[in-house]
């Protein structure tokens, strides 16, 4: 433990003599969290709250478009706006002020209601259910096109929901009309209900163990866990060119001549830098418990909470700086360790799900991102922060990450040992 100390305590020495090194370990974090979050606040505003302007543009005038209209103008989705001119809506669209802009043609409803009223009394006219007086030959009617305007920058996932949701509600107008066909050849009292126009099957969504409030992560909850794990991985950077510069400094040789191991010596690296790990941590949640709700961000909630977030915080800190004495042990200048250092974390939280969700990516990546060790530590957070679950449902993602610090560090002191055998 003697060792051990000293060696820890030499760690100390060392960062505290660098103020640049330590403002670029804790301060530069806090602004990154602080301007990304800044950024993405207000496109999560939209997703929950903000409403997609879009315009209509009635031709038709009739049933259809009426009850089309009522429907948007009950969503909670969109603000809606009118307008007669369809060149001039195509050209507000593109320049972006709609995201959409919907064209109902002329004569949607009475086409509709013709064709649907040819149509059944064509099927009556086959059981003998209508008068030969009535004729029962099908007339050609033109099929109806509801015109989409959309804005070019919208995304191809909301274009295909807005089009299945009109292609929902004109399915519904036709099968209604349909109905209404029907009950006027057959009954003579327009008030009898022999049709039950009702949807039979209905879908309801469900959250388990969640709040209404809680269904969508805000800025605050997303970005918080992600951009505090690329802070703690980032500790290779530093750890490894501490490492690289004490072998140039000729500091690796002088600890070669004392009764103490490599082991001790990265063991007194891995605290100091667990402890800064930890540090960053502790200061992320810091900011976004005080800080973010002074900028008009969301506020973080960590109630009941505090302990498994920084129990994932430790284990994650490990596996970081095990990756970063790996990276200082190999290279041998911090031409290497540096640029080395910092393309690797970028790749890890790329394929680990920091900047893009696994979901959303291709079927290879989203298998490997599962070896990613920042993909462990994100979903760990996740888990604390927005699914609330005990420690158990924990154990995985730890002790995946306890292993990679132990086989890292493992790695680090069997090529030091190889490369310096006597």
């Amino acid at each position: 433990m003697r060792k051990l100390t000293a060696s820890a305590y030499k760690e100390v020495v060392l960062l505290t003599r660098d103020l640049g090194g330590l403002a670029v370990l804790f301060l530069m974090p806090l602004l990154l969290v602080i301007t990304i979050t800044l950024i993405q606040d207000s496109s999560f505003k939209t997703i929950k709250q903000n409403k997609i302007p879009i315009v209509l543009v009635d031709n038709d005038r009739g049933e259809v478009s009426q009850t089309i209209l009522e429907n948007l103008r009950s969503s909670k989705m969109f603000k809606l706006a009118e307008s007669t001119d369809e060149q001039e809506v195509q050209q507000q669209v593109q320049n972006g002020q709609y995201q959409l802009a919907i064209v109902i043609p002329k004569n949607l409803s009475s086409d509709l209601n013709q064709k649907v009223s040819d149509n059944v009394n064509g099927i009556l006219a086959q059981f003998g259910a209508i008068e030969d007086s009535i004729p029962t030959t099908i007339k050609t009617v033109e099929s109806k096109e509801v015109k989409l305007y959309f804005d070019p920058a919208t995304q191809f996932s909301f274009r295909n929901s807005i089009k299945s949701g009109i292609d929902q509600m004109v399915s519904k107008i036709e099968t209604q009309s349909i109905y209404k066909a029907f009950q006027e050849q057959i009954t003579d009292d327009p008030t009898e209900k022999i049709f039950d126009t009702e949807p039979f099957i209905t879908f309801t969504e469900i959250v388990p163990n969640a709040e209404e409030d809680a269904l969508i992560p805000n800025s605050t909850q997303h970005n918080i866990p992600a951009w505090t794990l690329f802070a703690i991985f980032f500790i290779i950077l530093p750890l490894s060119i501490n490492m690289v510069n004490e072998k140039n400094q000729g500091t690796f040789v002088r600890l070669r001549m004392h009764p103490v191991s490599y082991a001790i010596v990265l063991g007194g690296k891995a605290l100091v830098f667990l402890v800064v790990s930890l540090i960053q941590f502790t200061l992320m949640l810091l900011v976004g418990i005080y800080l973010f709700p002074l900028l008009g961000l969301p506020q973080l909630d960590v109630s009941d909470r505090l302990p498994l977030l920084f129990l994932v915080a430790f284990f994650v800190g490990l596996a970081a700086v095990g990756l970063g004495l790996l990276v200082g042990t190999i290279a041998k200048s911090q031409e290497q360790s540096a640029p080395f250092g910092a393309t690797l974390v970028v790749i890890l939280a790329a394929i680990g799900g920091v900047w893009v969700p696994v979901f959303a990516m291709p079927k290879f990546m989203q298998t490997l991102s599962g070896l990613s060790p920042m993909n462990w530590g994100l979903s760990a957070f996740y888990d604390v922060f927005l699914r609330n679950v005990p420690l158990k449902e924990l154990v995985p993602e730890i002790t995946l990450l306890l292993l990679f610090f132990v086989v890292t560090t493992a790695l680090a002191i069997a090529y030091y040992n190889k490369k310096n055998a006597v």
